[in-house]
């Protein structure tokens, strides 16, 4: 089923590709060396666009071939990915049938940050604690996208290879396509890797652009609306799902939103085991200069109203840095204390906005303090 006949509510990552090729549509040639494809000038905009997204994906033969970082490169990405409250490093991404992946490749050792394999392998172990194996019997474009979503990435950049690619191009799980040619590069050689993904994309009109001699064409296969109320709370609600379940604290997540369109998150006890949600998100901004006025803070529960291990309450702590609007899911229980948060917000002049149908998400996640018959 592809992603325009997906009719279930699951949520899947954005997927932009990009690709370059020699003028008779080859991506590598034959050689011990990787091919030179792209100008200085397109590589410098590859890097760009490749820090604007959660993770990076290749497969498994591109691995071990090239053996890539896929680190976050180019200058002053790192510090674009620092002012949107992007983490340090790209979650790298691969997928692989065999399993067979060593210890010692750069996907494993180079930086910091999440690893996360995907394999139909049931024997497959990972070289490193920090790499999260993904098994399911038969792994497809759709499941990839939907696992990924499922951890908070909402943006997946996917560089190759051509198996990987022809996967989600035939199950139409790709939304922008980046297609880099060099005219001045010619491969002819039937037993080089040559793009493979059909030619339905070419009906989508594409804006041009030249790049150091590089004809860069980018498709978007499916157009994407402005990220909206439901798809930050989801985020927020994804944040609270990486919080340590405690018997006196909810696990709640919480995500702003500048007016600039900045955005920082947080989670219950993510640098403190007296902070809320609400306060790691607002620490990120400030640590960061950003102007809070007018901003929008979505929680996956109402703020609170009442702290006793700290001297000021969540609900408090909005009105006083000037958000305009507060968005939340789940109003909080009397478990612990009374929450009167939205009226204190509202009477405050802040906007209050309650999406209750996301309230189950919220109430799965306290499972070990929320029962419900």
């Amino acid at each position: 089923m592809s992603r325009r006949e997906n009719t279930n509510s699951v949520e899947s990552a954005i997927v932009f590709v990009s690709v370059a090729t020699s003028a008779d549509g080859y991506m590598d040639d034959n050689s011990p060396q990787r091919l030179i494809i792209s100008s200085t000038e397109d590589w410098h905009e590859v890097y760009r666009l490749r820090g604007q997204c959660d993770a990076i994906m290749v497969g498994a033969e591109t691995i071990r071939r090239d053996n890539p970082s896929l680190r976050i490169k180019g200058e002053g990405v790192a510090e674009q990915r620092h002012r949107k409250g992007l983490t340090p490093e790209l979650v790298r991404v691969t997928l692989t049938n065999s399993g067979d992946l060593s210890s010692d490749l750069k996907f494993f050792t180079a930086g910091d940050g999440e690893r996360i394999v995907f394999t139909s392998n049931p024997k497959f172990q990972p070289p490193t604690t920090e790499t999260t194996v993904i098994y399911n019997a038969t792994i497809t474009a759709q499941f990839i996208a939907e696992q990924l979503a499922l951890r908070g990435i909402r943006n997946l950049f996917l560089e190759g290879g051509n198996k990987v690619l022809t996967m989600f191009f035939e199950e139409d799980m790709v939304d922008d396509f980046r297609l880099a040619v060099n005219p001045n590069i010619v491969v002819d050689d039937p037993t080089a890797p040559k793009l493979n993904i059909g030619d339905s994309y070419k009906s989508t009109p594409c804006k041009l652009e030249a790049l150091g001699g590089v004809e860069v064409r980018t498709y978007t296969l499916h157009p994407k609306e402005l990220a909206t109320d439901h798809d930050h709370l989801m985020m927020a609600i994804e944040q609270g799902r990486l919080s340590t379940p405690s018997a006196t604290s909810y696990c709640v997540g919480a995500v702003i939103v500048t007016r600039g369109g900045e955005i920082t998150k947080g989670y219950t006890h993510e640098t403190s085991p007296t902070h809320h949600a609400e306060q790691e998100a607002i620490k990120k901004a400030l640590a960061l200069g950003l102007d809070l006025r007018g901003a929008t803070i979505y929680s996956s529960m109402e703020p609170c109203s009442k702290r006793a291990s700290e001297p000021e309450s969540c609900s408090a702590l909005i009105i006083r840095y000037g958000f305009a609007r507060v968005v939340f899911a789940y109003l909080e229980p009397s478990f612990f204390v009374d929450c009167c948060g939205t009226q204190l917000l509202r009477e405050n002049g802040v906007e209050v906005v309650i999406i209750d149908s996301l309230a189950q998400f919220v109430i799965d996640t306290n499972r070990h303090i929320i029962r419900l018959n």
